[in-house]
């Protein structure tokens, strides 16, 4: 069941619209997007979202439209949320996505924007832990957020790709933050297997922490796609356009700036603003947790298509090949079909009709 606690639309950002008469001339309210958040939490880790929100940059608002968070427990609810249709938008794990889709080809969600277009996915062990490599983790008690999150698709991926499977290992739940730094260092656990700011804030709970490296082909492949209804992808084509548009600015915005961004998050969200420690001292933790994130939101520079939500056909027949493997099933490919439909890149070219240079100079620029 989903969390319905929202966190809420900013009264700052719906005022900014008032301010901008082409929205007014579209229409009188906004269109607003429900995004299942499955983070859990609102903070600074959201800046590449709501970067665009601050009334001063206004790229929502230029587009008519806006946004809510919906909290979910994790992926695979957040998927689950635009299928019911209790959500607009929700980011898919491709490994947990594939599968849903190759059972129900009818399931009503198409990936829309590769928000993450590098490998997200983090596998965190004690500094002084004997395990060196993926291989290792076999057999082993892997902490895991909660059971619907990715960290057991995670670790069995890459020991498939490996040439093993992962009989004998366990997958906990241990939570977030202390409370899985804390399952760790009781040896509860003997590794966390998470998204890479998940881990981040074990580190910033005080936990040390040591990273161990991606297997080859996983570390090539995306993390994670913004998932819309195919029914809103029919009928709210200009809507959804506007909006990762708007969410393309703000993430090279933030990129660029993030340090403001953060700022301007705990601006428009005070109740995201922390109370038990001073500014500088959060400003640092987030500027810590998002050193983690950032370049994952952005094309590998050596991907000659730069355009932002950009995806191929090779990159799903190459997800599809890995989730074949971690699923034991070799008929995964034949059950999909044309992998075309799993994602849409139909607006990509729309998307993208910015001047992305300028984003980035208005950026260095800015001051709040």
């Amino acid at each position: 069941m989903i969390d319905r606690r929202k966190f809420g639309l900013s009264a700052m950002g719906l005022a900014a619209s008032v301010a901008l008469p082409s929205i007014r001339a579209r229409s009188q309210q906004p269109t607003v997007f429900r995004v299942a958040n499955a983070a859990g939490i609102n903070d600074p880790q959201q800046i590449f979202s709501t970067a665009g929100r601050y009334p001063k940059l206004g790229f929502y608002q230029a587009e008519g439209v806006d946004f809510e968070f919906v909290n979910v427990a994790n992926p695979s609810q957040g998927m689950q949320s635009v299928a019911t249709g209790e959500t607009a938008m929700a980011s898919l794990t491709p490994q947990l996505f594939i599968p849903i889709i190759a059972k129900d080809p009818s399931f009503p969600v198409i990936a829309t924007y590769n928000w993450l277009p590098r490998n997200a996915s983090a596998v965190a062990v004690k500094p002084e832990a004997p395990l060196q490599t993926i291989a290792a983790l076999r057999g082993k008690r892997i902490g895991i957020r909660n059971q619907g999150d990715i960290g057991r698709v995670v670790v069995k991926t890459m020991l498939r790709e490996l040439g093993l499977d992962d009989a004998g290992t366990e997958y906990i739940a241990v939570g977030d933050g202390g409370g899985a730094g804390s399952a760790l260092y009781h040896d509860q656990v003997d590794a966390l297997a998470s998204f890479d700011t998940a881990c981040a804030r074990v580190e910033l709970a005080g936990f040390k922490l040591r990273y161990l490296p991606l297997t080859p082909k996983f570390a090539a492949t995306p993390s994670g796609y913004f998932g819309f209804s195919k029914r809103m992808v029919s009928e709210k084509r200009r809507e959804i356009i506007g909006f990762t548009r708007a969410l393309a600015k703000s993430t090279i915005f933030a990129r660029t700036n993030p340090e403001q961004c953060i700022q301007m998050h705990w601006e428009m969200y005070p109740e995201s603003k922390p109370k038990s420690k001073s500014l500088d001292e959060a400003k640092a933790e987030m500027m810590f947790l998002l050193s983690k994130r950032m370049d994952h939101w952005m094309p590998p520079a050596e991907n000659p298509d730069q355009r932002m939500g950009a995806t191929t056909v090779d990159d799903w027949n190459a997800l599809i090949a890995i989730t074949s493997e971690t699923a034991g099933d070799p008929q995964l490919a034949a059950k999909i079909g044309d992998p075309k439909k799993l994602f849409t890149s139909d607006m990509i070219d729309e998307i993208n009709a910015f001047d992305r240079e300028a984003i980035i100079r208005q950026a260095q620029a800015f001051k709040a």
